[in-house]
């Protein structure tokens, strides 16, 4: 609670003004806990409902917390015992100030409670009995100061009149110094020490309440002898000015009072003879000097006005009284107090600009320039301070917030008042910054490219999409989904997978770079926030080739039966070209280059073979000494890791004529190939001829039962009979064929099912020839395939001519 002082004259408890957001109230101090003070509700203006859903509560600041609010009557009542003297003391009048704090939106209006005395307190005296010395010889009227009575209650409550008890020696004279009511007793008699040396009286102290209080003292008075001159204050009051930061020790006046008495009665002591509660622990003087002098610590923001009773009495019991007044000076001793009323410790990144993000309440117990204040904030282009009234402060957002760029600020307040020197406190507030998805995941590269060898295993990972989101938590947690696409027909799904959660491509099929070297897909990165957000990259996968075919020989052509023979004449000179080998290989690159070694040869002196361009040449001349048959083996390599190759069997007549090449050829072994398949055929042809023969037998007995009952018409018919001659029964030996010269060859037939004798004679422009071994008829050329005998009953004479 803030004690506030202020004029306010309301005894009842009565709601005065609601305002600009300020309600004031008053109400009399000892009231009973729970009871009502006011229904702030309606003198708001607002619904109950409100209250509990703006979570409605009373700000007091550093301060006892008196009065609490009753949310569900919407009314203010008493939470503790309120003693007004022990809140305000003498300070008139006794308010209450707090704050009651809405949310939702934020929101705060001030209420004042003044607290109206009651007569709680009777007066009282510090002491209980005064005695006093006066000589017999004290002139009638002399006066002396009797104790002041106090009462904590003020106004009419307070300290009213004094009464003496009836005496016929003594009088009352009540009179006012400066604020305070002062009371002396003043002699209408002189005295007689002879006839009554000791008298006694009570004072009372009487307030003006209802029902009324008093307090009473006991005066003791001792009657001496001769001291006929009381000491004389001059002046009667002295005043003085200090500052509240003044050291222990520091004199700030001198008291002095004057005796026309000589000697031992003229000697006058100087003591305190009345001060505030607290101040006598503040301030001394000398007894003897009258020196008025500080030892305690001041403090402006609890009392700033003292008035002081020096009494200066001599040794005969003569008093006077001196009045020291103490004006106390401020100075800038207080920083400003920092009160946080409400704040958010988290704020979502997408609050609009001049959202409130805190409230706070700032005190300066100093008074003028030294209590005034300002504040500010750190290095914040984001946050700003103002000012909503008197010593209340709002911090809002000055502009729009990223979490990605700053996730928490630590935003420090800094308070300072305008003394000399300035004093400043500072706060420093924790914002946190929740976030919103507003980022799509980012891939690491505009597009991808990644190589994979064929013939993969299915499974196995390629390479791996990395997607990165700036958001955090769920809006940063990013997954991988494969677009759907087709590559050549075939959905994407089935070339490659990829992890929802790590981005990993994985193949699902093994690939062969010889059907397809590469494709392309796109994979869509996707975080978890609501609504989600995607981006996606384009793959290229590049299969990369492996050396998985071997070379595959084109040119010359082996065939299962028959022997491939190259012509060379044995006048050939060096170099000459006898035959190139031609293969090729389905790989690529490297693996695709190809080289050709001579692997074995019956004369390795007289051929060679072009590593690069597979071409077989002699390197040397051609003798009569060397063997007609010659056979070649060429090796193809390609160039992959490992290596792989094939091998091609040439063989070459070296002859001039047909006839000699095909004597030597006839001898030829065939082929492990055709050997190993020799039996599957023979057996294949066995079961095809006794298909045929017996079919061959049906038809000739259907044939001879159909002319036998031909004949049997023709026999008893008038017809004429025309002779039957088998088609082409004329000569069929033209000279038409297929060769480009005409030779004349004599075939003879063996009893050897499977060799046969042949003289031929040879075509200076043709060397390639394709001879059966097991043939009875035709040697033709390798690009012919057509066979030149019109009919199998014809005899074995092949008549070649040039076309």
């Amino acid at each position: 609670m803030t004690l506030r002082v202020g004029l306010l004259s309301v005894l009842s408890v009565v709601c005065l003004r609601s305002v600009f957001g300020q309600v004031s109230y008053s109400i009399p101090e000892e009231m009973s806990k729970g009871s009502l003070v006011g229904n702030i509700a309606q003198d708001l203006g607002l619904d109950v409902k409100r209250l509990k859903s703006g979570k409605a509560r009373i700000y007091t600041g550093e301060g006892t917390e008196y009065i609490e609010l009753n949310k569900e009557r919407g009314a203010l009542v008493i939470k503790e015992r309120i003693d007004r003297e022990a809140l305000c003391g003498q300070t008139t009048p006794c308010a209450l100030d707090f704050q009651i704090i809405l949310e939702n939106p934020m929101q705060f209006y001030s209420v004042t409670v003044e607290i109206t005395d009651i007569n709680d307190n009777s007066p009282g005296f510090k002491n209980s009995d005064m005695k006093f010395d006066i000589s017999e010889t004290v002139q009638i009227g002399s006066k002396f100061v009797l104790e002041k009575a106090v009462d904590d209650d003020v106004g009419i409550n307070g300290l009213q009149s004094y009464s003496l008890s009836s005496s016929d020696i003594f009088i009352l004279n009540p009179y006012r110094i400066g604020g305070s009511r002062n009371v002396e007793m003043v002699l209408k008699k002189t005295l007689d020490r002879e006839k009554q040396d000791r008298v006694s009286l009570i004072l009372t102290a009487l307030d003006g309440g209802n029902p009324q209080l008093s307090g009473t003292i006991q005066i003791v008075i001792t009657v001496l002898d001769a001291n006929d001159n009381a000491p004389v204050c001059s002046p009667a009051e002295f005043k003085t000015n200090v500052k509240e930061n003044s050291v222990k020790g520091t004199v700030l006046t001198t008291v002095s009072a004057s005796d026309a008495d000589e000697g031992p009665h003229g000697q006058v002591r100087y003591s305190i003879s009345n001060a505030p509660k607290g101040s006598s622990e503040l301030f001394d003087i000398d007894e003897d000097s009258g020196v008025f002098t500080l030892v305690g610590k001041l403090d402006y923001e609890k009392f700033r006005h003292y008035e002081i009773d020096v009494q200066a009495s001599d040794a005969g019991g003569n008093a006077d009284v001196c009045k020291v007044i103490i004006e106390v000076l401020d100075t800038n001793d207080n920083p400003p107090t920092i009160n946080i009323m409400s704040t958010s410790s988290s704020i979502s990144e997408d609050v609009k600009p001049g959202t409130v993000l805190t409230m706070m309440n700032v005190q300066d117990p100093d008074s003028n320039e030294n209590g005034k204040v300002h504040c500010i904030l750190d290095d914040h282009v984001h946050f700003k301070i103002s000012s909503t009234s008197t010593n209340f402060f709002s911090i809002v957002t000055d502009s729009e917030l990223d979490r990605e760029r700053a996730s928490e600020y630590n935003i420090t307040v800094t308070c300072s008042d305008e003394g000399v020197p300035s004093l400043s406190s500072s706060v420093t507030l924790t914002l946190q910054i929740s976030d919103v998805n507003d980022n799509e995941p980012l891939f690491e590269r505009s597009s991808y490219e990644a190589c994979i060898v064929e013939n993969n295993t299915p499974g196995v990972s390629v390479f791996t999409v990395r997607a990165t989101d700036a958001d955090w938590n769920q809006n940063a947690r990013v997954s991988y989904i494969l677009e759907d696409s087709s590559v050549n027909g075939v959905p994407v799904s089935s070339y490659v997978s990829v992890s929802a959660d790590s981005g990993v491509i994985h193949a699902v099929r093994s690939f062969d770079y010889e059907q397809i070297k590469d494709f392309q897909f796109r994979v869509k990165a996707q975080d978890g926030g609501s609504p989600p957000l995607s981006s996606n990259v384009t793959v290229k996968m590049l299969i990369q080739d492996q050396n998985d075919n071997p070379p595959q020989v084109l040119y010359p052509v082996q065939t299962g039966g028959s022997v491939v023979a190259e012509m060379v004449p044995r006048s050939a000179d060096v170099g000459y070209l006898v035959t190139k080998v031609v293969a090729v290989d389905v790989d690529s690159g490297q693996n695709a280059w190809l080289s050709y070694k001579l692997q074995k040869a019956t004369d390795r002196a007289l051929f060679e073979v072009g590593s690069q361009n597979g071409e077989i040449r002699t390197i040397r001349q051609v003798s009569d000494k060397d063997a007609v048959k010659q056979r070649l083996s060429v090796i193809v390599e390609d160039n992959g890791q490992p290596s792989r190759s094939a091998t091609i069997i040439v063989n070459v007549a070296v002859a001039d004529s047909f006839p000699e090449v095909l004597s030597e050829f006839s001898d030829f072994p065939h082929d492990k190939e055709y050997n190993d398949n020799l039996t599957f055929y023979l057996v294949l042809a066995l079961a095809v001829v006794s298909f045929l023969f017996i079919t061959c037998l049906v038809v000739i007995i259907s044939v001879k039962i159909y002319r036998w009952r031909q004949s049997r018409i023709l026999y008893h018919s008038n017809l004429p009979v025309i002779p039957y001659y088998p088609p082409r029964y004329s000569d069929t030996l033209g000279t038409t064929g297929t060769l480009q010269h005409v030779y004349n060859y004599e075939v003879c037939r063996t009893t050897d099912s499977r060799k046969s004798d042949c003289k031929f004679g040879r075509a200076g422009s043709q060397n390639v020839l394709i001879m059966d071994p097991s043939c009875s008829g035709t040697m033709q050329p390798m690009q012919s395939e057509k066979s030149i005998l019109d009919e199998p009953d014809s005899p074995l004479e092949v008549s070649l001519q040039k076309e």
